[in-house]
């Protein structure tokens, strides 16, 4: 039977993770890097397309499991007929080569336990050739290869492409087994002793999580999050993946299925809000370091999203020998959303270097002249339709986001100018463009019949993206346009009290079929919305239902099906993560100012 996507708990070394299921099976597993070819790809097929399950015999989910501590070292604990054994899985981070650990320690009585590693390079499409050598078990095809080690050594046998094992484990004892991967043409790297990793992963973590500043309400929910967006984080560059998986889809059986394992510009503004506001000044430095790279050079090639390290080519392919998770295909890799035109990514890039500014990042010598070409572009491409914050693929529109973001653009230049008038730059142009874009989406964009801004110029359709009006400062809170906005969205966006992107009947503006789940992110949109609107016991009520949706390890994904009441899309989604952070803190702030 398919797990759940909730199902799943994340481990990661901060450059590619593993999703691991109750069942004790790692599910999926791309190596070396996020965006690496899968060597476990059942998530996404079956069992023959590559897991490695670690188990007591015949059990079938463990009893409960929980993250140790404030790390990303996950704990299942497993009660059997027999005996009580717990499975600490957990990925160090990497001095050479990237390791996963499974230690298994017995707790009372004794478990005898089950193993199958079953490897599958190349999204489970190649078997490889699987030898024994120095205590290991070697498997190599093409420029892959992992070795398997045991610690005591525990025996191994070959069974259907598969390495088995079978030991019993008794109060107090342990078994710990290594998995490593390096390219096939050179040497092993360095043994790790797995219960030292075990140690410093802790160690680790922990170190990192007392960097935290926030000491407020849902704290626990807060640091769940930012260990997440912090596992998604590709750490030799500082790029944050949108979700460390691909294809997972929006609507059960159906084709919206799309690779996030990428870096979405999109996702800037928010995901650097987050860190600064919780006190993580390092990372928030390294996004806004990758951030310059990836979009440095000619303006009109600004794109959406970039590769770990700034790649620009991001091809999508299908993989028609994966079946797709539950039967949803295709299965894609890359993505073609990447051409794109979406003109809110100007203003977004423009608001998160304004966001490092006033920080107090220590300023880029070349950040400031990059910002001043990308408005330029942007001063004479605005007026053109895009594709939208939602990346659709049917026609473009004048999308109202879209409009809006280029006024933040116009106004985070106006207002840098301001207070530091020594900068180059010409602060009259940027505020007649301000206005000219305020001016034209309020005639546009509104409709007053409705009291409501829509999605597009002329359009009859809301989108959840207006609700960001107040929050980036076009409009004021209070304003009616603004509470009708939100008022309406609530209204006819709403499934259950959570947030749809947009309508997906009739013909919808993506120009896909099927249907989706309502949007996290677009739900915490929501909360800060009521919020702004002084309707803080509302807003608090649907945070705190959102809070209910994580599955016991706090992690999110994309969507959620309010109907069947499971999570949807791809996981964990650092989108979802970013808006509970988000609201959270907004919410400690308006409770601590009375």
């Amino acid at each position: 039977m398919t797990q759940r996507i909730e199902d799943y708990a994340l481990i990661g070394d901060l450059q590619t993770a593993a999703l691991v299921g109750r069942d004790g099976s790692i599910d999926w597993l791309c190596l070396p890097r996020f965006d690496s070819a899968a060597c476990f790809a059942s998530l996404l097929g079956d069992e023959n397309n590559g897991h490695w399950r670690l188990a007591p015999k015949d059990a079938h989910t463990c009893t409960r499991r929980r993250y140790v501590g404030d790390s990303l070292v996950l704990e299942s604990l497993w009660e059997t007929r027999t005996g009580t054994v717990k499975v600490l899985d957990f990925m160090p981070q990497r001095d050479e080569a990237p390791d996963v650990v499974r230690i298994v320690e017995g707790v009372s009585g004794t478990v005898e336990m089950a193993a199958v590693l079953r490897l599958r390079f190349d999204y489970g499409s190649a078997v490889p050739w699987v030898r024994r050598t120095d205590g290991h078990r070697v498997a190599i095809a093409g420029p892959d290869s992992i070795w398997l080690r045991s610690e005591p050594e525990v025996k191994t046998w070959g069974q259907q492409f598969s390495t088995c094992s079978s030991f019993t484990v008794g109060a107090g004892e342990k078994v710990a087994f290594v998995l490593t991967w390096h390219p096939s043409h050179r040497p092993r790297p360095p043994l790790i002793d797995p219960f030292e990793a075990l140690e410093h992963t802790l160690e680790d973590w922990e170190s990192w999580a007392a960097q935290c500043t926030y000491e407020g309400p849902y704290r626990e929910a807060v640091m769940r999050s930012l260990i997440t967006l912090k596992a998604l984080t590709y750490a030799p560059t500082g790029g944050i993946v949108a979700a460390p998986t691909t294809s997972l889809p929006e609507d059960i059986g159906g084709v919206r299925n799309w690779d996030y394992r990428y870096c979405w510009l999109r996702d800037a503004t928010l995901t650097l809000g987050a860190l600064l506001s919780a006190g993580y000044l390092d990372e928030a430095a390294a996004w806004r370091d990758w951030l310059l790279r990836a979009v440095a050079g000619d303006p009109a090639d600004l794109q959406i999203m970039y590769g770990l390290a700034g790649e620009r080519r991001l091809p999508e392919t299908e993989l028609p020998w994966l079946r797709g998770y539950a039967g949803s295909a295709p299965v894609r890799t890359g993505n073609a959303a990447v051409r794109q035109l979406q003109l809110d990514v100007y203003g977004e890039v423009i608001d998160s270097l304004y966001l490092a500014r006033e920080a107090g990042l220590a300023p880029q010598t070349h950040a400031w002249n990059l910002q001043l070409s990308l408005l330029g572009f942007l001063e004479s491409t605005w007026r053109q339709p895009d594709e939208g914050l939602w990346e659709v693929r049917g026609p473009r529109r004048h999308f109202t986001h879209s409009k809006v973001m280029a006024w933040v653009a116009a106004d985070r230049a106006v207002r840098t100018l301001e207070k530091d008038p020594s900068l180059r730059g010409d602060v009259s142009r940027w505020r007649a463009m301000r206005d000219e874009v305020h001016r034209e989406v309020c005639e546009k964009a509104y409709d007053p019949e409705r009291n409501t801004f829509t999605q597009s110029y002329g359009s009859r359709e809301l989108d959840a993206a207006t609700l960001l009006i107040p929050r980036v400062g076009f409009l004021p809170p209070d304003d009616p346009r603004v509470v009708g906005t939100v008022d309406a969205v609530r209204a006819e966006l709403s499934h259950d009290g959570f947030i749809l992107r947009y309508s997906t009947e009739g013909v919808p503006v993506d120009g896909l079929p099927g249907d989706e789940g309502t949007f996290l992110v677009c739900s915490f949109w929501m909360a800060d919305a009521l919020r702004m609107t002084g309707r803080t016991k509302e807003a608090r009520e649907l945070f705190e239902r959102l809070l209910s949706l994580r599955n016991d390890v706090g992690l999110l994904a994309e969507e959620y099906d309010a109907t069947a009441g499971r999570q949807l899309g791809n996981y964990p989604q650092a989108f979802s993560h970013i808006g509970l952070v988000g609201t959270a803190l907004a919410l400690a702030r308006e409770e601590a100012a009375g």
